[in-house]
């Protein structure tokens, strides 16, 4: 688990943790049926491949956006808490690909009682935005932890 991130520390230009991973055909098809996905196009090569003409089975949108949300819950620690999440699906993912998840620190303020930071989120692979997105997320300030 990381550590915890602390509102004082945090500095626009910053960037999260990136995660880097890939997901096998295994995953996606326990992800298809666990959110009632039954297109064959993510878990079914030679339906992939063969009728929709696709190099392989496509990494689901949902998948890559739950990715993506989990590289900014990993980063911000077990006291943040993600406020708003927005992405985009904007390229096609496939099994075994290599991805990356990163973010950078746009902005930091206080509002309403929370410290606040928000951030540009994506999801690459190989340096092609496959899907952006941004993320604002409370943080527990020092002095909060030593209470």
């Amino acid at each position: 688990m990381a550590n915890q991130v602390y509102f004082e520390d945090v500095n626009v230009g910053d960037t999260i943790t990136p995660l880097r991973t890939s997901v096998d055909e295994t995953q996606m098809f326990l992800f298809s049926a666990a959110t009632y996905n039954a297109h064959r196009i993510h878990y079914d090569k030679t339906w992939a491949v063969d009728v929709e003409g696709y190099q392989g089975p496509l990494v689901q949108g949902p998948l890559q956006a739950a990715l993506l949300a989990r590289a900014v819950t990993d980063w911000m620690g077990g006291s943040g808490r993600l406020v708003t999440y927005s992405a985009q699906n904007r390229a096609v993912a496939f099994a075994g690909d290599q991805l990356d998840f990163v973010g950078t620190v746009t902005g930091t303020r206080e509002e309403d009682g929370q410290a606040l930071v928000d951030l540009e989120i994506r999801g690459e692979r190989e340096g092609e935005l496959l899907m952006p997105g941004t993320a604002t997320v409370a943080l527990p300030r020092r002095t909060e932890a030593q209470e």
